[in-house]
């Protein structure tokens, strides 16, 4: 019988997508959050990845484990690292979330953290989404609501992926073995400037969204102006660069290739959204 899942962030974005659809397959599941909070249908367990001591509790009757870096930390492997170093002494499968284009550069810290599991030797799978559909009704509600988004993309695209391609990519490599060893770029369909996505934004919510580009220190101020802290909004910023040198435009088949079925497109997040964009 296989053991449990160990969802890390299961109260996140793509951590609570992939404990539901775990949970719907009939899978274990520990859903981890700092405070245990209750996920349906799973067991909530408390922990602090700060405090690698309590690991041991957490990994008890688990087989695999999901593990992302929560928004806002700009130290993977600090954080993650001792994840990865108690599922290879116990041979635990480790599924990683990290980002699009990290394996450019082995400097990257998120780049340094899937070397960091790779060398391990404990099974292991990789996924590297694009920029998430999902951030326009997130971090860039706000301006939606004010009919502007300003971000220093300039005309660079993006193939935004709708965050449920990203956990039922996570969940096929969760539940098979036939990918392990492997990494895959997950992106949407097509590659859209953040002018073209706020034109389809604008259809699908009715009222006209614009896009304005910014400058970083603009952007930053923007940020810390909402409360978000410097460091964290200028590590946003810097996140941008790639962004308007064209290399998140880029269009994999690796979301069907994992889920046999399509990635969706961002007129499909927008009206799945609709209520979300709008509220």
């Amino acid at each position: 019988m296989a053991g449990k899942v160990l969802v890390l962030g299961a109260t996140g974005t793509i951590g609570s997508k992939v404990a539901a659809l775990l949970v719907a397959r009939g899978e274990k599941v520990k859903a981890v959050s700092r405070n245990a909070t209750p996920v349906a249908g799973a067991e909530a367990v408390a922990l602090d990845l700060a405090n690698p001591a309590a690991l041991g509790a957490a990994l008890e009757g688990v087989d695999r484990i999901f593990a992302n870096v929560p928004a806002g930390y700009l130290d993977p492997v600090g954080l993650l690292g001792p994840v990865i170093e108690a599922a290879a002494a116990r041979g635990i499968k480790v599924v990683l979330m990290t980002v699009l284009g990290v394996d450019a550069d082995d400097s990257i810290p998120y780049r340094q953290l899937e070397l960091k599991l790779i060398a391990s030797g404990t099974p292991y799978g990789i996924i590297r989404p694009n920029w998430f559909s999902d951030n326009f009704h997130s971090y860039w509600r706000e301006g939606i609501r004010h009919g502007a988004i300003a971000v220093p993309a300039a005309e660079g695209k993006s193939s935004f992926i709708d965050t449920r391609d990203i956990a039922e990519s996570a969940v096929a490599l969760l539940t098979r073995s036939d990918f392990d060893g492997q990494a895959f770029n997950l992106t949407g369909p097509e590659a859209l400037s953040y002018g073209e996505a706020a034109a389809i934004l604008s259809d699908v919510v009715g009222k006209p969204i614009a896009y304005q580009p910014v400058d970083d220190a603009a952007f930053v101020a923007l940020l810390t102006g909402a409360g978000v802290p410097a460091d964290y909004a200028n590590f946003l910023a810097a996140i941008f660069h790639p962004v308007r040198e064209g290399w998140t435009a880029g269009v994999s088949g690796d979301v069907e290739k994992l889920t046999g079925k399509p990635a969706r497109t961002l007129r499909t997040y927008a009206t799945d959204n609709r209520a979300a964009l709008t509220d």
